[in-house]
């Protein structure tokens, strides 16, 4: 029961951390309330993976290596 939670939870965090990465691209996503209200929940783990990661010009690949390390979590659960 709390496997499937944590299953349900964790699928869920990673749709919203690809749609924060997808609306990163809009600037009126960007500015909408909805928009500011997930960045603050995303940003606190997106924070710690970008000061690890090197500077590659611009391109921020912290949503992805997040997504990955949620996924990695999620099947260690389910084992």
């Amino acid at each position: 029961m709390i496997i499937k939670l944590l299953h349900f939870l964790i699928q869920l965090l990673i749709i919203l951390v690809f749609i924060h990465a997808l609306g990163s691209w809009i600037p009126q996503v960007r500015e909408s309330r909805y928009y500011m209200r997930l960045d603050r929940l995303i940003e606190p783990m997106l924070r710690p993976i970008r000061r690890a990661l090197p500077d590659l010009g611009g391109i921020d690949i912290s949503p992805l290596i997040l997504i990955f390390i949620l996924i990695l979590i999620d099947r260690i659960l389910l084992r």
